[in-house]
């Protein structure tokens, strides 16, 4: 665990999902100084492991008392990680990875995510709102992409309080525009603990190293020059490679 701080007056909403991009997201925002209120969803996923993770970063963090787990229920569905009768796909080529949005998307997960995590920031005084999407190395989910994200913090300008009185919060995603590698390096450099995470589509532990998720966290650790903390069914060689 980290050191306890000093009380914060700053305080940020980190959604947070208990894989690697938010954790490393949950360290940027550490980093930048503020008192973390993370938050995350039980949405109907077809497994509980990324809850119990983020539960861990949390507490790895000291916001184990500020962390929220917002229960929605069994509503949203149309996804490989909701429905049981889509299976999630498996070794898929990097190639094929990147050529359409694959059946793991879940319907407009970031847009009530990002509401429900905005409404809690309104009403806690939180002056920023951090979410770890990616638009490089990713799936393809159009809700993890620059415009979503512009489109958003225009929402939150004109249909907030906060934002009608000139001091919107501000939604923050600084892992946007990096590789998987360059998350990597930059979580390690801010020692999040990438052990406490997962990504595994699956929800399997050992990770199954072979679903889209897997694949691409491999990818990042691989790129990087590191080897994941994280135990694989399968073998994985973390030779380095050029990312």
């Amino acid at each position: 665990m980290k050191p306890e701080k000093a009380s914060l007056s700053r305080r940020a909403v980190v959604v947070l999902s208990g894989g690697l991009d938010s954790t490393t997201c949950m360290a940027v925002a550490d980093r930048a100084g503020y008192e973390l209120h993370p938050v995350t969803f039980s949405y109907g996923q077809k497994h509980a492991v990324e809850l119990e993770s983020a539960k861990r970063v949390a507490a790895y963090y000291g916001a184990a008392a500020r962390h929220r787990i917002f229960d929605l229920g069994g509503y949203i569905r149309g996804s490989a990680l909701t429905d049981p009768d889509q299976p999630v796909p498996t070794g898929r080529s990097e190639q094929e990875i990147a050529s359409e949005i694959p059946s793991t998307y879940v319907p407009a997960r970031n847009i009530v995510f990002l509401s429900l995590a905005l409404s809690y920031a309104e009403a806690i005084g939180a002056e920023a709102l951090y979410i770890g999407v990616n638009a490089l190395d990713y799936s393809g989910y159009p809700d993890c992409r620059p415009e979503f994200l512009d489109a958003f913090q225009r929402v939150i300008d004109v249909g907030t309080v906060a934002g009608a009185h000139g001091a919107g919060i501000r939604l923050q995603a600084p892992l946007v525009g990096l590789t998987k590698a360059e998350i990597v390096r930059l979580g390690s450099e801010l020692g999040a603990p990438f052990e406490l995470t997962h990504s595994c589509y699956q929800g399997a532990r050992p990770a199954c190293g072979i679903c889209d998720s897997c694949l691409l966290r491999i990818k990042g650790f691989r790129e990087a020059g590191l080897a994941d903390p994280i135990p694989y069914a399968v073998p994985v060689d973390w030779t380095p490679s050029s990312g």
